[in-house]
């Protein structure tokens, strides 16, 4: 079935409001147990509420505001150069590990140093090709590709990229009619078990870790966390004037600053979608953050109808909700975000 003739399109940018409230719901849950002193408080609560509707009211708008009759395929991509560069990008994340000397899954200490820069350019380089190719030429010899390049990065030690390849790749086969039930349910299955089992695994090869929560148990533990430490920025609002997101943009570490900023130690941070703006701008920042992200989420939705724009916008959505968890502080994901406006730009200039 094609894009344009299913009825209910359910990776519409609307998933990201209705996965920021499922977020919240968990993270209310999470915080009732484990080691919280106190649940969620309304303030947090209705911040991330008033989030969630900014970015629905942008993409509504935006609908309303913006469309395109037809767009054109980008045709300078051939399979094969494809197919060579996803394997260039495994070749690269291997020799990473090598270079690190173990598999950064099973050592905390391997995994802090694990995302080097062969890491920032295979891992996009994998995600990025492997969802043109099969937006363009799928074919399903090429899931072999995919289930390895899940594997391997995910020895890497982040649930994220794991996510992030298997999530995007159901998104673009969704949305090219490859999804049947049976092979919709075992990607359903390989994602949720190969997400919580890294996560598990790299939790549990922390040295100083001593937690005693099972699997699903740290995934509400982990959502209750992190909109804990937002709950923590909330009074800080826009005390850091900008540093986070110059950070971003440099040889610095956003998460760690903020661990040291806003808990005081030295820790590695997740902070949800909407820490980091709220540290640099306050309120207003977080305004106008989530109102660009509705719009542009839909801009990008328009143009996947056909290749490389599915490719790019199963892309940016995956990696917009894991956002949601973990916020924007990495450059690459960024990088993202500057690929999707060239695909605008692109698709303007046919126009």
């Amino acid at each position: 079935m094609s894009f344009s003739a299913r009825k209910i399109d359910f990776f519409h940018p609307y998933i990201i409001p209705v996965a920021i409230l499922i977020f919240l719901v968990m993270g209310y849950i999470g915080s009732f147990n484990y080691r919280f002193e106190d649940p969620l408080n309304t303030q947090t609560i209705l911040t991330i509420i008033f989030a969630a509707m900014l970015f629905a009211i942008a993409a509504f708008i935006t609908s309303k505001k913006f469309t395109i009759e037809k767009t054109k395929e980008i045709s300078f991509l051939s399979e094969k150069i494809l197919v060579i560069f996803i394997i260039v990008a495994l070749i690269l994340q291997s020799l990473n590990m090598i270079l690190l000397g173990g598999i950064p899954l099973f050592n905390s200490v391997l995994k802090s140093n694990a995302t080097t820069n062969l890491w920032r350019i295979a891992y996009p380089l994998f995600l990025i090709l492997i969802n043109i190719l099969l937006a363009k030429y799928y074919n399903r010899k090429y899931l072999l590709l995919v289930l390895l390049g899940a594997l391997i990065f995910g020895l890497n030690g982040y649930r994220t990229s794991v996510i992030g390849i298997l999530v995007s790749v159901f998104i673009t086969m969704y949305y090219i009619g490859k999804i049947s039930h049976k092979i919709g349910i075992l990607f359903v299955a390989i994602i949720a078990l190969g997400g919580i089992a890294v996560g598990y695994i790299a939790s549990q090869s922390i040295a100083t870790q001593h937690w005693t929560l099972n699997p699903i148990e740290l995934i509400f533990y982990r959502a209750a966390f992190t909109q804990e430490v937002f709950e923590k920025i909330i009074p800080l609002a826009g005390t850091t004037h900008g540093h986070i997101l110059s950070m971003i943009f440099s040889s610095g570490s956003p998460r760690s600053f903020i661990g040291n900023y806003v808990l005081h130690y030295d820790v590695c941070l997740t902070s949800t979608m909407f820490g980091p703006v709220m540290l640099d701008f306050g309120y207003i920042g977080l305004t106008i953050q989530m109102l660009f992200m509705g719009t542009f989420m839909k801009i990008i939705h328009t143009f996947a109808k056909k290749g490389v724009g599915i490719g790019i916008y199963s892309i940016i959505l995956t990696h917009t909700l894991i956002w949601i968890e973990t916020g924007p502080t990495d450059i690459m994901i960024w990088f993202l975000y500057l690929l999707g406006l060239i695909l605008i730009v692109l698709e303007l200039k046919k126009e």
